[in-house]
């Protein structure tokens, strides 16, 4: 300042307030400094100003000072001023202390344009954490190009820009996107990118699975992902079937949506066109796509679907949420190893749930960075006493009460409350008395009152249960029991508490599988009977009726290849069923070889066995049931095995009984893709021919070993049907056949190509019925290499096999491909309707 007019400063200036002025003064000249190493730091700011608050005029030099202002400055200015310099050396004083509080690692960057880097994320290597053992580095990449500045995570092969970072969470743009779109004029596809990927095997992150959805928007498209229990479908005939703003779990308008699994670091998405000649798209709907999202984020609209929505614009931003953990040890073996242990000073410990890492805070009464090291709180700058404040570490000391009260003088415990001696009034009336008789008076309210609430609440309980009883059929179901034939006999009414009880209280533990219907899980009855119990996620509440039909119905399956039905619970919102407990796993573990079944290997006799098991089964269900049941959702997933490898069919989630007089059924389209009957897709009328293509795909399964649903191969060729019935066409089927070739099971694996070429057929009239095929089935299970006609066959297939192959088929009768004529009596048929368990 190079002028020294007191006219310049709106302050006092008598002598005292005078001299604080210029002290002032001198600290604020020194604040701009151009060069940072000149200025003083705020902790030296806040206690030079905190040594001149405490000094009065008395202890300042009185030396005289001359200022024409003074005679005529007004008092009440003296007082402001003193409050402005508190003001002052309180808001120094803080920022004194936060300055203190390092988020970023000392001497590193801790913003990247508005993005904040708290270690131990750090803008490069030197800055970042990096864990040793896992090779799990929390580089950001900060690309100063921008304006202003962008971070992106330092991965060599995916660029991913970083939109905000948490203490548990990473908030990324995520351009990973399944799409295909159509020129409206020419027809063409004009963007195929049918896949998505996204991997982070090699980085901290997981996939959040409750913060972010997988979404696809599209018509007639099914939409799958490598980690999905089921498909997401959505279809739409005409504009007005798009419903703006709705997007469905599992089946939509225009957009459906699936949940993720937990503890998920890599995804594969696909999306598909699913159409029947024509053309592949329609004038308001040119583009599909699949991708993730986080929940809330994005709001489906019709225009999406166009070449020129949104989605395809450059900036478009679809917000996904990644957790983060450090290495890939719990606490405990982290603690161990203290040479690479992340968690710092006055910190604890999390074990991240999901995930093999860990987390670090702060313990209670320290603040910072865990990574960096907690510094202790002073929580006597929030003046928490009523007395006098002494901080200590990670927590405060209040001074005692004043005499004559009592408590422990903190305003957030039981403070200082002032003691009133119960003394007589001057009439002699009995104050301690009144008071200890309302006391006990008041108690007796209050635990009568309790006593009054909990039997309430019971009763409330009891009458809920009963309202779902009677909503779920309960007195319907009640009516059928005492059935004088005693065909439900054996039915069981269960109540609620026990298979709470059965199931630990329904505890993830016990869980056996989820799927897109519910939740299955293992439980113990009181009698030691082990069992699978399903919560199925919804029921309509229309449809109850029929449910209870159904429950009657599927107890009366008294066939070996069925999982049969134990009971119910209708105690609460949604039915509880109980099915006998199977223990070897599904069929599809064991031919794809699937965890703990890895090692597992079926020869060719147990494939025919179990072939010829479901093939029964279905047609029980189809022909010899007293009312015809069509599963609807036919897989290999759905066959279960026990410890003799015995097949039995599960899962009736999906399942419609169809009355006696009817052969087909319109209804919503349910099931699997690389199972689901395209006639039944593409004309929602359900029929028992429906269940026989989906059979036809689990045979093709046992042939082949190989998935239902492939996106490794060519397009046209990743549903296993097509591959396999186009390698028919050109007699190269043995490409894939996954058998035995010796000269009696080959003469076997050709009569079930046969048979699944026929059960794959593209219009259902023309495929065989599953009664037919049990038939058949059982007849080639019971003849062996003896049983054959030795008359030579002409067949062109085998052409192409070697010389030994070729010398099998010679001795293959010519009548046995004519399979639907051999075995068909009905004397013949084996369904186990006389074959009870």
């Amino acid at each position: 300042m190079k002028s020294s007019r007191s006219s310049d400063i709106d302050a006092p200036v008598d002598i005292g307030h005078l001299q604080q002025g210029l002290a002032v003064i001198e600290i604020a000249k020194k604040c701009p400094k151009w060069k940072g190493q000149e200025r003083p730091t705020m902790k030296q700011i806040a206690a030079d100003l905190q040594g001149l608050d405490r000094f009065n005029s008395n202890g300042l030099d009185r030396q005289p000072m001359y200022c024409e202002e003074t005679a005529n400055l007004p008092s009440q200015l003296k007082d402001l001023y003193s409050r402005f310099v508190e003001i002052i050396i309180i808001l120094l004083s803080s920022l004194a202390e936060s300055s203190t509080i390092e988020q970023s690692n000392p001497g590193c960057e801790s913003k990247c344009g508005n993005i904040s880097i708290p270690f131990p994320f750090g803008a490069n290597n030197d800055c970042s954490y990096l864990n040793d053992d896992a090779g799990k580095s929390f580089y950001v990449h900060c690309n100063t190009s921008f304006d202003p500045p962008k971070a992106f995570f330092g991965m060599d092969d995916q660029k991913i820009e970083i939109l905000s970072i948490s203490d548990t969470e990473v908030r990324i743009k995520n351009t990973a996107m399944a799409a295909r779109c159509y020129d409206d004029q020419t027809g063409k596809l004009v963007l195929d990118n049918p896949f998505f990927n996204l991997d982070f095997k090699s980085t901290p992150f997981t996939i959040s699975y409750t913060k972010n959805m997988f979404v696809a928007i599209g018509c007639d498209l099914i939409a799958s992902a490598n980690n999905q229990s089921r498909d997401c479908i959505s279809t739409c005939d005409t504009k007005a079937d798009i419903i703006e703003g709705s997007c469905k779990e599992g089946y939509g308008s225009g957009c459906c949506q699936e949940s993720l699994p937990k503890g998920l670091n890599t995804i594969d998405g696909e999306v598909k066109k699913y159409y029947t000649g024509g053309s592949p798209f329609k004038s308001f709907s040119q583009c599909s796509f699949a991708f993730l999202v986080e929940k809330g984020q994005y709001t489906f609209k019709g225009s999406d679907l166009q070449l020129d929505g949104r989605l395809t614009k450059p900036d478009a931003v679809l917000p996904l949420l990644l957790d983060w953990s450090i290495a890939e040890h719990t606490c405990n073996d982290a603690q161990g190893r203290l040479d690479n242990y992340a968690c710092k000073n006055n910190t604890v410990c999390l074990d991240v749930p999901d995930t093999s890492g860990y987390r670090c805070a702060c313990v209670k009464g320290y603040e910072g960075n865990p990574y960096l090291g907690c510094k202790d709180i002073n929580e006597c700058d929030n003046n928490p006493c009523y007395g006098t404040c002494t901080n200590t570490l990670g927590g405060y000391n209040c001074s005692a009460c004043p005499e004559g009260s009592t408590g422990d003088g903190r305003k957030n415990g039981s403070s200082c409350t002032t003691i009133n001696k119960a003394l007589p009034t001057q009439d002699g009336f009995p104050v301690i008395r009144v008071a200890l008789g309302l006391s006990l008076g008041l108690l007796s309210v209050i635990f009568c009152g309790l006593f009054l609430y909990l039997c309430i609440k019971k009763r409330k309980i009891l009458k809920l249960k009963e309202k779902f009883f009677q909503q779920n059929g309960g007195l319907l179901l009640r009516q059928q029991l005492p059935s004088p034939n005693g065909a439900v006999d054996s039915t069981k009414i269960f109540t609620e508490a026990e298979l709470k009880v059965a199931t630990n209280n329904y505890h993830s533990s016990q869980v056996l599988g989820e799927g897109g219907y519910g939740t299955v899980y293992k439980g113990t009855l009181s009698d030691n009977r082990v069992v699978a119990i399903k919560k199925s996620n919804k029921i309509d509440k229309s449809q109850i009726e029929q449910f209870i039909n159904e429950v009657l119905i599927l107890t009366q399956i008294n066939h070996r290849n069925v999982v049969r039905l134990l009971g119910c619970c209708l105690e609460t919102e949604v039915p509880l069923l109980v099915y006998e407990f199977v223990s070897n796993g599904t069929l599809s573990q064991h031919i794809q070889r699937k965890g703990a079944f890895e090692n597992s290997s079926m020869s060719w006799g147990s494939r025919l066995r179990i072939a010829t098991e479901i093939a029964s089964a279905i047609a029980y269900l189809h022909s010899a049931a007293s009312t015809p049941i069509i599963h609807r959702d036919i897989k290999s997933a759905n066959i279960l095995l026990d410890d003799n490898y015995v097949a039995k069919v599960a899962d009736f989630g999906a399942s419609r009984l169809i009355p006696l007089d009817q052969t087909r059924v319109n209804t919503v389209v349910l099931g699997t893709f690389g199972y689901l009957d395209p006639e039944y897709f593409r004309s929602s009328e359900l029929t028992d021919k429906s269940d026989v293509f989906s059979f036809g795909v689990i045979l093709v399964e046992l042939l082949t070993g190989e998935k239902p649903v492939c996106a490794e191969r060519s397009e046209g060729q990743r549903s296993l049907a097509e591959y396999f019935l186009s390698l028919t066409a050109k007699n190269e089927e043995f490409q894939i056949i996954d058998a035995p070739a010796d000269e009696e099971h080959l003469q076997q694996v050709l009569v079930v190509i046969e048979i699944a070429k026929k059960c794959l057929k593209w219009k259902g009239e023309e495929r065989p019925t599953m009664k037919q095929i049990a038939a058949d089935l059982q007849g080639l299970e019971k003849f062996n290499s003896a049983g054959w006609d030795s008359q030579p066959l002409n067949l062109e297939k085998t052409a192409g096999l070697p010389s030994e192959t070729q010398n099998l088929y010679s001795n293959i009768p010519s009548n046995l491909f004519d399979y639907s004529n051999q075995y068909t009596s009905e004397t013949n048929v084996d369904l186990s309707m006389n074959n009870p368990r």
